[in-house]
């Protein structure tokens, strides 16, 4: 079977910024929204070149990109650090920076001021945080600062071991009930979208049908606003483990290791660099260079490294 033709996309240069109001007037008008991570210049510029809605610089980078065994070690420093190099190659998506773990749990008023420096320094739009109606105080807090917010429901990774693990939430009634309050809750709050995560489809349909503000499901099935995955599990880059909700639309962890592999063979083997790799000097200059070369002294070479 042949290959489906990519359908064309405006370049990020001729479409429009994307803004909360468009993504508003998706949920209204049914269209979906689109979302993924970033987390360096050339994702991201290639991300906003595809036509991507929103970009997200998650704190899966955590586990994906620095290799810690979860999202819980990563820093302020480290997310602004990936932020702002994210927002160099994206000129149309909206921009969404993660606040890490212990960024925003402390106080409000330290929360205010981390989610501050997504925008001030790290060149987002708007932050996402985790967590349900413990969160809507100091998300209030966010918003009123005129600091967008992202909610994220259902498995929170900075709570795993809370959760008992990477687990899906919201299967048991009662559970249920009370992720529905705190969507109402954090909509109540100011937040412009939530992120349902690993939800029962039925359950995330529900929610997203009765909040006015769009949700973005990743393994939370077909019923919310709009889909969100990590890059890295879409590409196959991330060898560790795939979630089973993600689709790959691509297997490049095999193909870098291959590469690379080639590369090292032809090395040993003498075959690269070839001539075509090789820079020339004009024939005339590099007999100058040789008579000159050797006209020098052993005793001018001491001097040189003397000095």
């Amino acid at each position: 079977m042949s290959a489906q033709p990519i359908p064309a996309q405006p370049s990020s240069t001729e479409r429009k910024k994307i803004t909360l109001t468009d993504l508003r007037r998706k949920k209204e008008q049914g269209q979906p929204i689109t979302m993924l991570t970033a987390y360096d210049y050339p994702t991201a510029k290639a991300l906003d070149e595809a036509g991507l809605d929103v970009i997200l610089v998650g704190d899966s980078l955590g586990m994906v990109v620095l290799g810690y065994p979860n999202t819980l070690q990563v820093t302020m420093e480290e997310m602004l650090h990936h932020c702002r190099a994210v927002a160099r190659g994206a000129r149309a998506a909206f921009l969404v920076g993660d606040m890490p773990f212990m960024s925003y749990q402390v106080s409000i008023q330290e929360a205010v001021r981390n989610a501050g420096r997504f925008l001030q320094e790290g060149g987002m739009e708007a932050v996402k945080l985790e967590g349900g109606r413990e969160r809507a105080e100091t998300i209030r807090a966010i918003v009123s600062a005129g600091i967008p917010v992202m909610g994220h429901l259902g498995l929170t990774p900075q709570s795993i071991h809370q959760l008992g693990g990477f687990r899906p939430q919201g299967r048991h009634a009662e559970e249920a009930r009370r992720l529905l309050e705190d969507a109402h809750c954090l909509q109540e709050a100011g937040c412009f979208s939530l992120v349902l995560e690993s939800l029962p489809h039925r359950l995330a349909a529900y929610i997203t049908q009765h909040l006015e503000i769009p949700t973005i499901g990743i393994g939370a099935g077909a019923g919310c606003d709009g889909q969100v995955l990590v890059t890295h599990d879409l590409l196959g880059l991330f060898d560790r483990f795939t979630p089973r909700f993600v689709k790959q639309y691509a297997q490049l962890y095999p193909l870098m290791r291959a590469a690379f592999a080639q590369y090292i063979a032809d090395v040993q083997a003498g075959t690269f660099p070839g001539q075509e790799h090789s820079l020339e000097m004009n024939e005339e200059e590099w007999q100058s260079f040789l008579r000159q070369a050797e006209s020098l002294s052993p005793k001018w070479w001491t001097e040189v490294a003397v000095k």
